[in-house]
């Protein structure tokens, strides 16, 4: 068989999959905890790659494009070295990311090999959305700009968007977030991200599963000067903070909070806090639209945790978004009402695909 193969190495994780690139059928996959450069990593690799007849092309998630690497790029000295430029602004993604591209066009020479950004989907932010309030000398000398991040994920869910609502994705005006183990909110005016609640990091914006979200930075300068040292500062946001640190250390995941809010009040606490701070980022965003066409849920948590969605929308009302949704469906659609004004859908999170479509493009 022949298949796109797409990579997507996480800090202490490997993801990959075969795509048939005519029905855009997942053929075969894996997913390993621990470095996706590892042994055990490389032999679930050869096991996956072992009935395969051809490869068309190999897609690699690449989480910072960085400021050169605007749109998916197949891999060679100068892609790489843009690439290269991006590690220090995602140093948890990025370099374990190029560590295994090195082991997979070692192992496979012969198909092309594609870098696929996150942040290209927000490349042509508008310039009041992209540009910080900061010295322009630090601005200019360090490429200070908002990135934002989860493009490949908000390209798949607006597409299906589109599908859904039976509309040109370029003729949409809509609000989406992505809640997983990260999490951000992005505004869409006719098909373009206008705006987006993750910045030049992918640190910024709502809380998440364990990363804190923006925070005030004058907070951050007192820790430094009084006993937080840099390290342990930079542990303690990435580590430490969202969800598991609101709920006093029980868990990053939603569905165990869910589960204890009842009777754990930090774990509520974590939710409201949660809650509170994606509807926030969404009202915030919409400021950048002139109408809004649809609000959709999609990441693990956008998809499958009813509970959480359910707190979110209850106060959006001002947005034209009803406040009661259908707990559950079975597949992509809409959980609102069917008179909604602004209709609320769910997209499975499908990233594996868009890769191979990114691939495929830019090939």
């Amino acid at each position: 068989m022949s298949a796109v193969l797409t990579v997507n190495a996480g800090s202490n994780s490997l993801k990959a999959h075969l795509v048939d690139p005519e029905t855009e059928e997942v053929l075969d996959s894996l997913d390993v905890e621990g470095p996706p450069d590892s042994d055990e990593a490389r032999e679930a690799l050869d096991d996956l790659l072992s009935d395969v007849d051809g490869l068309v092309a190999v897609a690699h998630r690449l989480v910072h494009g960085g400021p050169d690497l605007r749109a998916p790029a197949v891999v060679d000295d100068k892609s790489l070295a843009a690439a290269h430029r991006a590690e220090t602004l995602a140093p948890l993604h990025v370099p374990p990311a190029l560590r295994l591209l090195d082991v997979l066009r070692d192992r496979l020479p012969d198909p092309p090999h594609v870098l696929c950004p996150d942040t290209a989907f927000h490349a042509d932010l508008p310039e009041e959305a992209a540009t910080y309030p900061l010295p322009l000398d630090w601005r200019e000398r360090h490429g200070l700009r908002r990135y934002g991040f989860h493009g490949l994920s908000y390209r798949w869910a607006l597409d299906r968007t589109a599908e859904l609502l039976g509309r040109p994705a370029g003729d949409l005006t809509v609000l989406m977030t992505h809640l997983g183990g990260g999490c951000s909110v992005c505004a869409v005016r006719e098909g373009r991200s206008v705006d987006t609640s993750m910045g030049f990091t992918p640190l910024e914006g709502v809380p998440m599963s364990k990363r804190s979200g923006s925070v005030d930075p004058g907070m951050l300068l007192w820790l430094l000067r009084n006993g937080v040292d840099l390290d342990e500062l930079e542990h303690g946001l990435n580590h430490e903070s969202g969800l598991l640190g609101l709920s006093a250390g029980r868990s990053g995941d939603t569905r165990d909070l869910v589960a204890a809010a009842g009777e754990d009040p930090a774990a509520a606490l974590a939710l409201r806090v949660f809650a509170h701070r994606v509807r926030r980022e969404l009202a915030a965003a919409a400021t950048g639209l002139d109408r809004l066409d649809a609000l959709v849920f999609t990441g693990e948590i956008g998809w499958d945790q009813p509970e959480v969605r359910a707190d979110i929308v209850s106060g959006l009302s001002l947005l034209g978004v009803p406040t009661t949704l259908t707990p559950e469906r079975d597949g992509d659609g809409p959980v609102s009402p069917p008179d909604a004004a602004v209709p609320v859908l769910l997209v499975r999170p499908r990233e594996e695909l868009q890769l191979c479509r990114e691939a495929l493009k830019a090939l």
